[in-house]
């Protein structure tokens, strides 16, 4: 009974997140519930003991699987708030189009290669967002190519000894009973081979596979990208761009902007600046989109932890036909202006002396307090959508460099993963690369709650004895059948429950009857046991099947249905490129 009703429970959830007739937290917490109540009502008793009570059905709330991937999503945004990446995605964002989809395609590439080497789930955090920042500006939209990277270091660690968790573990498991050992590359010519077929699937069948961004979302996110505001730099005794000459009427640190003016005492200096040295006390007066304009801000020491938003000016407004006065915009508001936007042309002046009009667009920034205050001014429009948090730059070195240290300590052994993860976040906090209040942002509800039902389920599945009942039945199925028809048939099995369990515990539960069925049929046990690894590693086709997955689910605005029909056919995929190679390279 216990065990039917497992099965029931599991048969419901999969529909229903599947089908997205409820939110998937929902269909989480059912399911969570459900084992709760039934185990409490009908406990699984064994020595008085009850086998899936609370303390082990709610044991994924503490999972170190869970903790690893927040801690990573908190490392991640911190990465983010303090514009490290920034740098490294501009410069891919600013190649050609016509080499855009060459990188996209070679940094993916690069990154399932490193997974060989590397635990995925760091490698993913590094290419989120370069990944996105080329998908999304030149074509196809992170949502196409986020999951296509997560699949990519899943096949790449199909490679090498070290390129799983689960390799290990399984490598352990069989020296450990002395039935045979795996080297460092005893996985490489098959696992070369799977991986190159799954990745030629990954790199241009999966992605039209995914659904495009909603029509108008993607566009309407960042429709005032190109907007261009009228800003001005103020450049102190410490600033950056003291000392700084111009070259070719230039100055080399504001290319990316249009300098329309350099105040200088009572002098005013006009383009082109030939033999211009900006100095102290200068004024520099250019025109740049909401992007370019904030980076050069935070160069002036504006502050940390502020936001950012754009408020018209609105019609009648007591603004309309005054200038500009910034030190009396702040006093009333504790807010400053940034920039101003005009749709017609404004005339090359300084900015204290424009005559504001209904429909200028203010870029201002303040504390997040403020700006909503500023929802309440009658002369001011603050436009939904435009509240975005300015990023502090001067943090951006020690968030590299933190970001360093937890990928360096994971992979050489150093420490745990869990435990790199979860100190590189705090130290990320402590340091002011991003605030608590931006950490529990990145903290994304689904994925606690779907690994929290998954883990329930997967324990559920092992004490009832519905995961061995699964297993024993194939064997007893394929009774009397040669050794390739039990290969391929183990490595389906293995490939579809790795999606319902964990990959290490499904390799755990399938490797003694691997190396059972080899004796039985007196066969060696080395490809029996390889194919456990491979299709262990075949988490492809649920969310909660890899941490990877869950990775990418927030950023690429996923469903569990996205990874269903993507992964399905890719663990088809695999299952048949590995039934047709095994009996060629294992000489079956």
């Amino acid at each position: 009974m216990h065990m039917w009703m497992t099965f029931a429970i599991i048969g419901v959830a999969i529909a229903l997140f599947a089908s997205e007739w409820l939110a998937l937290e929902l269909v989480a917490l059912s399911v969570i519930a459900s084992l709760l109540l039934f185990f409490n009502f009908y406990p699984l008793l064994e020595n008085g003991a009850n086998q899936l009570g609370p303390e082990i059905l709610l044991s994924g709330f503490s999972n170190t699987a869970l903790l690893t991937i927040l801690a990573l999503l908190v490392i991640g945004q911190g990465l983010h708030q303090s514009g490290a990446l920034d740098g490294a995605t501009q410069f891919l964002s600013a190649t050609r189009r016509s080499r855009a989809k060459v990188i996209l395609l070679a940094c993916l590439i690069f990154a399932g290669a490193m997974s060989a080497f590397l635990n995925n789930t760091p490698v993913v955090v590094m290419f989120i967002p370069v990944i996105a920042a080329l998908a999304n500006r030149y074509g196809p939209g992170a949502g196409r190519m986020l999951i296509p990277l997560s699949y990519i270091t899943i096949l790449g660690g199909m490679v090498t000894l070290v390129g799983s968790s689960t390799n290990l573990l399984v490598a352990g498991l069989v020296n450990q009973g002395s039935v045979m050992k795996i080297g460092f590359f005893d996985l490489f010519m098959p696992g070369i081979i799977l991986a190159g077929v799954g990745t030629l699937y990954v790199l241009f069948i999966a992605p039209r596979l995914l659904s495009h961004d909603e029509p108008g979302v993607n566009q309407q996110r960042h429709s005032r990208d190109g907007v261009q505001f009228f800003a001005r730099l103020e450049i102190h005794d410490q600033h950056k761009l003291v000392g700084e000459q111009s070259r070719g009427g230039l100055f080399p640190s504001l290319k990316d902007v249009a300098v329309r003016l350099v105040k200088r005492d009572h002098d005013i200096i006009l383009p082109p600046f030939d033999d211009v040295t900006l100095q102290a006390g200068d004024i520099v007066q250019f025109a740049g989109t909401r992007k370019q304009v904030t980076k050069l801000v935070n160069l002036d020491d504006h502050g940390e932890h502020l936001v950012m938003a754009e408020a018209a000016i609105a019609p009648a407004s007591r603004l309309g036909g005054r200038n500009i006065v910034d030190e009396e915009f702040t006093e009333q508001t504790n807010c400053f202006i940034i920039g101003l936007q005009r749709h017609r042309r404004m005339k090359r002046d300084l900015r204290n002396r424009i005559r504001l009009r209904p429909g200028d667009v203010f870029l201002i920034a303040g504390t997040r307090s403020n700006i909503r205050k500023l929802r309440l001014d009658r002369d001011l429009m603050v436009l939904e959508g435009s509240i975005s948090t300015l990023h502090d730059f001067t943090k951006a070195t020690a968030a590299l460099v933190i970001f360093a240290a937890v990928v360096i300590a994971a992979a050489t052994g150093l420490a745990p993963i869990v435990i790199s993860a979860v100190t590189g976040a705090l130290v990320m906090i402590f340091y002011g690369c991003l605030n608590i209040g931006q950490a529990a942002r990145a903290i994304d509800r689904r994925i606690v709650l779907l690994i929290a039902a998954s883990i329930a389920m997967a324990h559920a599945l092992d004490k009832t004895g519905g995961a061995s009942f699964i297993a024993q039945g194939m064997v007893d199925a394929l009774a009397g059948q040669s050794s390739t028809v039990l290969l391929s048939a183990l490595f389906l099995v293995v490939a579809v429950l790795t999606n319902l369990l964990s990959n290490n515990a499904t390799a755990l539960l399938f490797t003694p009857i691997a190396v059972g069925i080899a004796v039985s049929l007196e066969v060696s046990p080395v490809p029996f046991v390889h194919a456990v690894i491979f299709a262990a590693n075949c988490s492809f086709a649920s969310p909660m099947g890899y941490q990877t997955n869950l990775l990418v689910m927030g950023p690429g605005n996923y469903r569990f249905v996205d990874f269903f029909k993507t992964g399905g056919p890719l663990v088809i995929v695999i299952w048949a490129t590995f039934s047709a190679i095994a009996p060629w390279y294992y000489s079956l």
